[in-house]
């Protein structure tokens, strides 16, 4: 609708990933960098993190969009906390190998072939994990072992993942140490910045067709930022509603007023404050997971003091991190269950 009043092209802030409207801020630039780098290496892992929102997916098709098709096979699975063997047939399945009515050791039999062969065809395999925070350990371990798979040019397999910040408190942990060996770079992701939001925005409604209708205020773009701690999906979210509220308006220039009175109504609709909406969400930036900021040695970082000691308390301090989201999503869900029985007594 507010595409035909504003006469642009397609819809500009879509929550579903395009390569088209991929934006290079600072953060997202390094991450293709190492994406980049680590394709380049043609082995090991490459660990790409971030908060839930922050353009991990977006990367990855920014990255398909770029890959040699006559030299690269490239597959995709959506981690859905896939046990060990469930993952092999997962990624057999994947490359077209067939899994139907055979034992694991059979399909690690027939997907070594396959990779062999295909490297024999001068080919390089690809395998990229989405979600891969919901990955058990012991699954993260049979990826480890499937990148043992070699022949005398190198690893048959190389292997990308993304995922939440608990992607990195797994990796972490004391049982990690091997696979921690195979990353060869890693990047965490961050929201983005103030001027970030507006080059984001202008660069998105720009793809989209935009002749400067409508206008977006300085203070727009400030009250933006704030209301969606700049990551990129909420920005999505409120500036779609923001140009429907435009349109339906027949308004040819945002203001802050217009932003805040937005926010406010997606909030109603969620029934929490933008603030509490905001908690909800796990702290992207983390310093005890420093572990994937560099494309280097990773291993090394937590050798000295007492590994043990370190793993288990940020194991713990992590466990009650997760606690105490959960008692604040229950305390929120009970003050709205509360509202609404009152609202209706009235």
């Amino acid at each position: 609708m507010y595409e035909e009043y504003y006469k642009l092209k397609d819809k500009p802030f879509q929550l579903s990933p395009d390569a088209k409207y991929f934006f290079s801020s600072k953060g997202h630039d390094r991450a293709m960098a190492y994406l980049r780098y680590g394709l380049g290496q043609g082995e090991g892992f490459i660990v790409i993190t971030g908060g839930i929102g922050t353009g991990k997916t977006m990367l990855l098709r920014n990255l398909f969009k770029e890959l040699d098709q006559d030299s690269i096979i490239a597959v995709e699975i959506l981690s859905t906390q896939l046990k060990s063997d469930d993952l092999v047939i997962a990624v057999a399945e994947a490359f077209g190998v067939s899994a139907e009515a055979k034992s694991k050791s059979e399909i690690l039999s027939v997907l070594e072939e396959f990779l062999f062969n295909k490297r024999q065809e001068g080919y390089r395999l690809l395998l990229v994990v989405d979600e891969a925070h919901n990955l058990p350990e012991e699954t993260l371990e049979e990826l480890r072992m499937l990148s043992n798979y070699h022949d005398d040019e190198g690893a048959l397999l190389q292997s990308f993942l993304l995922g939440q910040v608990q992607l990195k408190h797994k990796l972490q942990s004391a049982g990690m140490e091997q696979f921690r060996q195979r990353i060869i770079a890693g990047y965490h992701l961050q929201p983005l910045e103030r001027d970030e939001i507006e080059q984001y925005i202008s660069y998105r409604l720009t793809q989209a067709g935009w002749k400067d209708d409508p206008l977006i205020g300085k203070d727009a773009f400030d009250r933006i930022h704030v209301a969606t701690a700049g990551v990129p999906r909420r920005v999505n979210r409120l500036c779609e509603r923001l140009m429907l509220f435009g349109a339906l308006e027949q308004l040819h220039e945002l203001e802050s007023k217009h932003v805040d009175n937005v926010a406010a109504e997606i909030s109603s609709e969620l029934g929490i404050s933008p603030e509490e909406e905001l908690e909800l969400v796990p702290e992207a930036s983390d310093p005890r997971a420093s572990v994937l900021q560099q494309p280097a040695a990773i291993s090394t970082l937590h050798q000295g003091v007492s590994d043990t000691t370190v793993y288990e308390l940020t194991n713990r301090v992590n466990q009650l991190e997760a606690e105490i989201r959960d008692i604040k999503r229950s305390i929120m869900r009970n003050r709205n269950l509360l509202k609404a029985a009152l609202f209706d007594d009235e």
